[in-house]
């Protein structure tokens, strides 16, 4: 059993996948607008509720909770089996993400509601050296983990080679790269990768991409958080397919973007 913790992702846990909650706690002697939505969108749902002490839900979601837990059944993920099965069925162009080893939950989180708001299609990590989807990731995803196609792979240089043999462009973030994160061509299906919050994309990883992109930095920042470093690298590809989708734009875009033609 896990837990969902805070008010924003309770509640879009109970819109978007209400079958997940086991039992939703919260708060005695707390009845504010807040809590009184959460108990109409509960019974609409179903969903059975419970009151109880403050000590209780800290223990359970920390003491960010504010005054809500879901307790859930254990979040399924999809198997690599059904990934390949359902390839075929996402439109073109596809989009994945990749990420190679998150150490924190939270950005492993807020990373899945990056993904889910920039539409990608699947998100895959390596089984063995990441973070867990664990309350704390669940919570800073805000109730997206359960509508995203979420993949742990077994050998993940494995599952990128076999990305590529099925013509996706494999896109790694890397502070080292001379290009930057606007000249990959991401209207074509494409998989963006980002590496471990502290050494970046491993060796293989790296050398297993098509071409690596650096976000420049300013003044004496070194480097991004891997989720905005991320969600820098999604928005680009959803800028680009934007303008793709809607023909010639009236700003001229040629001084940031440069295409490379297609392997």
């Amino acid at each position: 059993m896990s837990e969902v913790s805070g008010i924003h992702a309770v509640e879009a846990l109970l819109r978007e996948a209400p079958e997940r909650v086991r039992l939703l706690l919260l708060q005695r002697n707390r009845r504010d607008a807040r809590i009184e939505a959460l108990l109409g969108l509960a019974a609409e749902r179903n969903v059975r509720h419970e009151f109880a002490p403050r000590q209780r839900l800290d223990r359970l979601g920390g003491s960010a909770h504010q005054g809500a837990v879901a307790l859930c059944h254990e979040l399924r993920l999809t198997t690599e089996a059904e990934f390949e099965d359902q390839f075929d069925r996402w439109p073109s162009p596809k989009l994945f993400l990749v990420l190679d080893g998150i150490n924190d939950p939270r950005n492993l989180g807020a990373c899945v509601r990056t993904a889910a708001a920039a539409g990608v299609h699947a998100i895959l990590w390596p089984r063995r050296r990441s973070a867990p989807l664990s309350a704390a990731a669940l919570k800073a995803a805000a109730g997206t983990a359960e509508q995203a196609t979420l993949v742990e792979v077994a050998n993940l240089a494995r599952r990128l080679e076999w990305l590529k043999r099925l013509g996706v462009w494999l896109i790694g973030a890397d502070g080292g790269a001379s290009r930057p994160w606007t000249a990959p061509d991401f209207t074509r299906n494409a998989a963006i990768v980002v590496g471990n919050e502290g050494q970046g994309l491993r060796q293989l990883t790296r050398k297993t991409c098509d071409e690596l992109v650096a976000i420049p930095m300013a003044g004496a920042v070194g480097s991004l958080n891997v989720a905005v470093a991320t969600g820098v690298m999604l928005f680009e590809a959803v800028r680009q397919r934007t303008l793709a989708h809607s023909g010639p734009s009236p700003i001229d875009m040629s001084a940031a973007t440069h295409r490379m033609p297609p392997p």
